[in-house]
């Protein structure tokens, strides 16, 4: 059951004040607004983000920055789902047969919200040419293309990372559709995440994974290629990060089998399926929490005893640290490795249900688009170090986008934004 058990089988109470094409332009709005604040923050701390996912600079003073022209793509998306929201709020007032009927309210905001990131707004200060490269960049990564480093690679590999985490997003966008177009179906009604067939949502949360998946591949292959490939190595890495994709899709897949159990017959094999569910999520879990903190960040904590331990940097850390003090990134560890284990509130007998009601549902959802947005700020940040500093290893060349002299060295870090 995925709703409030007080007014099933109807709509929850969650749902008749936030109904689910709500919470997935919520989060639509959300990520605009958090890439504004990765890049106001970045600029701050003198990190050029602009030049790692090789977009243009600003050529006048006059034209805003580029975190200010995504403030104001943001606030106009904002806008217009906050209106939609009281209107809808007027119309329904939490009645639930309303609610249902008046689901083309919301699904005209999700419509609006995609006119607006392809419909030129000068005449509102909101810069056009952001939106069409994320389209292009879109249109790239969507069959999991990759740029090659002079082009924008870590633009394609840091945006199709982000898509991973909107994977329960999406599903839940196809669910709204599925819902919108059924015959007296009505996409604010109960959330039914069979619509479509019991195959689809499942493939879809998928599709993200296996896009980076196809990334690291492409990698390899390059690297293989590469004439130079005696000095950095083989790309063993590309396919140890191809196998931590790989690992989401057996968890996806037995979530959808268990969701499906019925009878008898089904219910003396959940034990084994439960267990594999259980074996295949720690998998995930902890081999992407190891992947962020010693590949993406490039954090010595699971390195040998001496490297971790080296005078010239923090316990666990690295020497470069432009983001915060020390403490910032311990804390950053720790939350970094919770959110990956939201799914454990399964495993509480007294949390089980509760993470199957349709507001927790969105709260995890939301965790996880949380965690990506902090991760993003470390994630560029190491780019940035190993684009501007001298002396890197083999495996920091594989990993990031190193250029020789792309970069003068520590000196130049405060080049700004244009």
């Amino acid at each position: 059951m995925d709703g409030d058990p007080a007014v099933e089988p109807g709509l929850d109470s969650f749902s008749l004040t936030f109904p689910l094409p709500y919470r997935v332009a919520f989060i639509i709005v959300l990520a605009v607004w958090g890439w504004g604040l990765n890049l106001h923050f970045l600029y701050v701390r003198k990190i050029d983000v602009p030049s790692l996912i090789r977009y243009p600079g600003r050529t006048s003073a006059a034209q805003p920055s580029h975190h200010r022209s995504t403030y104001r793509l943001a606030s106009v998306l904002s806008l217009t789902t906050l209106v939609s929201l009281a209107v809808f709020w007027l119309f329904t007032r939490r009645d639930a047969q309303r609610v249902i009927d008046y689901d083309w309210i919301p699904m005209t905001n999700l419509l609006v919200l995609a006119a607006l990131f392809v419909v030129p707004l000068r005449s509102l200060a909101v810069s056009h040419t952001g939106r069409s490269r994320l389209l292009r960049t879109l249109r790239r990564v969507s069959i999991g293309g990759l740029a090659e480093a002079k082009d924008g690679k870590f633009g394609d590999v840091l945006l199709a990372d982000v898509l991973t985490s909107y994977a329960k997003v999406f599903g839940d966008l196809f669910v709204c559709l599925c819902m919108f177009l059924t015959r007296d179906g009505s996409a604010t009604d109960r959330p039914d995440r069979r619509c479509g067939g019991v195959v689809i949502v499942p493939l879809i949360m998928a599709v993200p994974s296996a896009i980076r998946l196809r990334q690291c591949l492409i990698e390899y292959v390059r690297v293989r290629r590469a004439p130079f490939k005696d000095t950095v190595g083989w790309g063993g890495q590309h396919l140890a990060n191809a196998v931590k994709y790989s690992t989401a899709f057996p968890v996806i897949v037995l979530s959808a089998l268990m969701r499906n159990l019925g009878g008898p017959a089904d219910r003396a094999a959940a034990t084994g399926m439960y267990r594999a569910w259980l074996a295949a999520c720690l998998l995930n879990s902890l081999y992407s929490f190891y992947w962020d903190v010693a590949k993406d960040w490039d954090l010595t904590l699971f390195a040998e005893a001496r490297e971790r331990s080296a005078p010239d940097h923090p316990f666990g850390l690295r020497r470069r640290l432009l983001i915060h003090k020390p403490g910032v990134y311990y804390a950053v560890i720790a939350l970094d490795l919770a959110l990956r284990c939201t799914w454990m509130i399964k495993l509480s007998p007294h949390l089980d249900h509760v993470s199957d009601f349709e507001s927790s549902i969105f709260i995890v959802e939301f965790l996880e688009v949380f965690r990506r947005w902090v991760w993003i700020f470390f994630r560029v940040e190491t780019e940035w170090i190993r684009n501007t500093t001298t002396g890197l290893g083999v495996d920091d060349i594989l990993m990031g986008d190193y250029q020789e002299n792309r970069y003068e060295d520590d000196d130049d870090d405060d080049d700004d934004v244009g």
